[in-house]
């Protein structure tokens, strides 16, 4: 977690551990081509071998993806 409380990924984080920290991830998944988010292999996929199959950087896909979460952490009130 980050100091606005948003988790942070890396390209080792599967993908359907990633749909757990958030489904509305699933429409930047789906951008890049994963159209396959349901499939039971995609899910034990980590965010790097989906964005090589699908030829995306994984740098950029999980600057992407934590950049979302922070952005919507922030955007929450804070917890007491």
């Amino acid at each position: 977690m980050t100091e606005n409380n948003a988790p942070v990924v890396n390209k080792d984080t599967m993908i359907g551990e990633l749909l757990q920290i958030d489904t509305e991830l699933a429409p930047i998944l789906m951008s890049i081509g994963m159209h396959c988010l349901g499939c039971p292999s995609s899910q034990m996929e980590t965010i790097a071998e989906a964005a090589m199959v699908h030829g995306y950087d994984a740098d950029d896909l999980v600057d992407e993806i934590n950049s979302y979460l922070s952005a919507k952490a922030a955007s929450q009130p804070a917890q007491a």
